[in-house]
């Protein structure tokens, strides 16, 4: 049985079994796949495999970031990466060559990533700087960086808010530490990586990392931050769910200085306004990054049982923010700096600055400050002693509040989104939300067992027919697109014979 411990080591294991349990056999049908397109490109077989899976988050959509708990599942979809040290280069190939071209980079830790020319190859080169950086943080002699030929395969479906971008990442670190023989713990994975992937341009808050190197089957895991730790929510039996991709792409990357990163911003500078209102002086509000360090602020003013709760913090948002957007100005005099000082050195904050003029920061506090309760209360329903019925009752119900969170306060869903989820809702859904980053990508929906068929059924009739008999999509390719999972296994090492 895999382990999911932050300071547990990575997996290793010289059998498909333990990772796919189940689904082995498609498994190294697909393995024998990755090997043979290998060998045609490199001559010889690969030395090793790494995969990391994709995920969904059940409940806690954008709050890692601003250190609060959040509570994903890791999937079967995952990637994988075969390795094989050779040459004196970085050489980046994938199984899907025509989508995903070769691309080739120098075996400098220190090398920049462009990510101006954003392309596919520049996660593995994040990943691999990442391994580096991160024994140095630690004071460790680094290895003699060599060269290594890399054939990748992913099926986790990109662009659909289920990390396909972590899944590489990490199964490309896992990868690199392999061929140089470096070992961290599953937390020191989770916490590079998290801070690796910023270099392709996205602020991401550590989540998607920590679940897929720390997910357990049959385990959701509540991920907790600085320091990254995991641990296990069993969630009630019969307990399925089902995603569903909208289809309306949203490339984090590709998109961050408008939708991802510009949420990223709004939350520091809502923290900042906050902790300017609660009498911190302007230099120690500019100090702050995270609503969680308001927290504290909040509780010695409004103090009694909401301090608690996110009550209290949804008092302070609602007393201390005013409605509709704040401009540029109105913040810089508010914090009595330019935006561009107080983001100096943050390039991806910058980008944001000089494509936005205005931000709003009430609707983006709420939201936050709302969801991260819903985060421990998922989990203690799901601890609770309460019927099974009575629990699916309350999750479900969490998911609805969730997704019209996000979708009115956070002002991260879509309109295919919100069509989706009113369809999954139809379909017999208990809870239904999107999942990941938003503004496309996937929803989560929490089903019976026994009524996981007939679900996915109507959710096909009702909002996937309509794009096959438009040409979006193929019929043949429907179970790609909606999929029922439980929790499945996180990263590994796989020496294989195959």
């Amino acid at each position: 049985m895999p382990t999911g411990g932050a300071g547990d080591p990575i997996n290793v294991y010289s059998e498909l079994e333990p990772v796919y349990g189940d689904a082995t056999e498609t498994a190294r049908r697909r393995y024998e796949t990755i090997k043979a397109a290998f060998v045609e490109r490199f001559g010889s077989a690969p030395e090793a495999y790494a995969r990391s899976p994709g995920r969904v988050n059940l409940i806690g959509e954008h709050i890692d970031y601003e250190g609060y708990g959040v509570l994903p599942m890791a999937l079967a979809v995952d990637t994988v990466v075969a390795v094989r040290r050779g040459c004196d280069q970085l050489v980046v190939c994938n199984v899907d060559a025509a989508k995903y071209p070769e691309k080739v980079f120098s075996v400098d830790p220190a090398q920049e990533v462009d990510v101006g020319k954003h392309n596919w190859g520049n996660y593995f080169v994040a990943a691999y700087k990442g391994v580096f950086e991160h024994l140095a943080e630690k004071g460790q002699q680094a290895p003699a960086p060599v060269g290594l030929e890399i054939m990748v395969h992913g099926t986790v479906p990109t662009g659909g808010g289920l990390s396909s971008s972590a899944a590489i990442v990490c199964a490309s670190a896992m990868a690199v530490m392999r061929m140089h023989g470096i070992e961290f713990t599953k937390g020191e994975v989770a916490e590079f990586t998290a801070r690796a992937e910023r270099y392709v341009g996205v602020t991401s808050g550590g989540m998607d990392q920590a679940i897929s190197i720390m997910g357990m089957p049959g385990i959701a895991k509540l991920v907790e931050f600085n320091p990254v730790r995991a641990s296990d929510v069993v969630l009630p039996e019969g307990t399925v769910f089902v995603v569903a991709n909208s289809l309306a792409v949203s490339n984090k990357a590709e998109s961050a200085t408008k939708h991802y990163n510009l949420r990223v911003v709004e939350c520091r500078l809502a923290a900042a306004a906050l902790a300017l209102a609660l009498g911190q002086s302007r230099e120690e509000a500019r100090k702050i990054i995270t609503l969680k360090e308001v927290e504290p602020l909040i509780e010695a003013k409004y103090s009694g049982p909401k301090a608690s709760t996110s009550g209290a913090q949804l008092a302070a948002v609602q007393e201390l923010l005013h409605d509709g957007a704040y401009s540029t100005g109105e913040i810089e005099e508010l914090l009595g700096t330019k935006l561009t000082d107080l983001y100096e050195g943050n390039a991806s904050a910058l980008r944001v600055l000089g494509a936005n003029d205005s931000f709003e920061l009430k609707k983006r506090a709420l939201h936050v400050y709302a969801e991260k309760q819903r985060v421990p209360d998922f989990r203690d329903v799901c601890n609770s002693g309460a019927p099974v019925d009575e629990k699916m009752a309350k999750l479900g119900q969490l998911m609805d509040e969730s997704h019209a969170s996000c979708r009115d306060l956070y002002e991260c869903s879509s309109v295919e989104l919100d069509a989706l989820v009113q369809v999954n809702k139809g379909a017999g859904a208990i809870g239904s939300r999107l999942t990941g980053a938003g503004w496309g990508g996937c929803t989560v929906s929490l089903v019976r067992q026994e009524d996981v068929d007939a679900f996915i059924e109507k959710v096909k009739e009702g909002y996937f027919q309509g794009l096959v008999a438009a040409g979006r999509i193929k019929a043949e390719e429907l179970g790609e697109h909606i999929f029922a999972s439980k929790p499945a296994a996180g990263g590994a090492v796989l020496n294989l014979r195959l």
